[in-house]
């Protein structure tokens, strides 16, 4: 199969095209179906001269070209409608009568505040596809796009949500004039899936109901049929906390598929150099060290234990908070005594074979490093975060 993708130096296009080379050349193993021989990307440095070469050997088009920012107003119709006219002229000129899909907008419904000549110049594109697919009995797949949102959009532009990861992840102030705005966000990763599934003929459809989305298996339109409506007041809560994540260890909740973790990742998309890493404390004795690594909410915390040649650590017990201890280098021995008993369970433990090891709640416990010349890295994973004011952590040798 041959692609073309037309505006493929932008936002959609980058994301497009890069994950259809991960079919291309078998390092995407999640699309068995598509065999992807040529991506022909075209945009606007691109010569007409190329255009008329790609249309004669496409075997499916993605028509993502246009503009949203002319110098003028009459940019929306030349830019959006015009392109349009042109690739579908020239794919008739060659008699090619392949899919095409074109990237639409949520403001072609024209609709309150979309009522404006950028909607117009997209609904003027919808009106043209869809009698080129009437005319020519070509599969049309037209696609009206809430807000955007991923990695490689670009800040200060048209995506206040980028603007505002842009500006956390950078440290500059953010603005909202009303928090309780709701926005409807469609990310990146989920319409590129969206885009594959155009190209097994698997795309979902729809109507609309006014500005909202209705998925419709005989629908006129097309949709991604995964995105997210959230408040502006929520998105920055959650950007504060990434923001703080540093300091506090603490790693926001992100179920799979939550809007918070697909935040998370766009957030550090715009992450300076000098924030793409950073230090941590770490407790240093003459027996070793011990860090912090990471916290969670609900999940514990994640710690690494440094401990020198010969040295013995913990010697404690808790009532109810457990461990899981993983020796990932060294040669160490794990010894674990029941509480008011004689019953001792020993664990030899070594980085040559990482096992994870229950430190067993009422069991006082140790860790000793058995090499005279290596020190034993462990890490340690509880299921609570470190309480001072309630420790549960008693001194008792094994």
């Amino acid at each position: 199969m041959n692609i073309l993708v037309t505006g493929a130096k932008g936002f959609v296009g980058r994301n497009l095209v890069e994950n259809l080379k991960t079919i291309q050349d078998g390092r995407n193993k999640t699309r068995p179906n598509l065999c992807i021989d040529k991506i022909y990307e075209y945009d606007i440095d691109n010569k007409e001269e190329e255009l008329y070469e790609f249309c004669s050997d496409c075997d499916f088009v993605f028509n993502l070209a246009g503009v949203n920012r002319p110098k003028n107003p009459e940019g929306f119709q030349s830019g959006n409608f015009g392109f349009a006219s042109m690739l579908l002229d020239t794919l008739k000129k060659h008699n090619n009568t392949c899919p095409v899909m074109i990237s639409s907008s949520i403001q072609a419904t024209l609709i309150g505040r979309y009522d404006g000549e950028y909607g117009r110049s997209k609904k003027a594109g919808e009106d043209l596809f869809f009698e080129y697919g009437q005319r020519n009995d070509v599969k049309v797949l037209v696609y009206r796009f809430p807000n955007l949102v991923g990695k490689w959009v670009r800040p200060n532009y048209n995506s206040f949500v980028a603007t505002m990861c842009y500006n956390t992840a950078n440290d500059l102030p953010v603005t909202i004039n009303d928090e309780s705005t709701e926005l409807e966000l469609l990310f990146i990763d989920d319409l590129i899936d969206e885009m594959l599934d155009c190209l097994e003929g698997r795309e979902h459809h729809c109507e609309f109901d006014g500005i909202d989305t209705v998925l419709k298996k005989d629908g006129k339109y097309c949709a991604a049929p995964v995105t997210h409506k959230v408040t502006l007041g929520h998105i920055k809560e959650c950007l504060d906390s990434f923001r703080t994540q540093p300091q506090t260890l603490i790693i926001p909740e992100i179920p799979n598929g939550s809007f918070e973790k697909k935040l998370y990742s766009m957030y550090l998309s715009y992450l300076p150099e000098e924030k793409a890493a950073f230090d941590l404390k770490m407790n240093v004795d003459d027996r070793g060290s011990f860090t912090e690594l990471i916290k969670t909410l609900n999940c514990g915390q994640v710690s690494v234990n440094i401990s020198k040649p010969g040295i013995t650590k913990g010697q404690h017990w808790h009532n109810s908070k457990w461990e899981f201890f993983i020796v990932v280098s060294g040669h160490g021995l794990i010894q674990e005594r029941k509480i008011r008993t004689d019953e001792v369970i020993e664990f030899e433990v070594s980085g040559d074979k990482i096992q994870a090891v229950h430190m067993l709640p009422g069991y006082t416990h140790n860790i000793i490093n058995l090499s005279d010349t290596e020190n034993l890295v462990t890490v340690m994973w509880a299921n609570e975060q470190f309480n001072s004011d309630k420790p549960d952590t008693f001194f008792e040798k094994v």
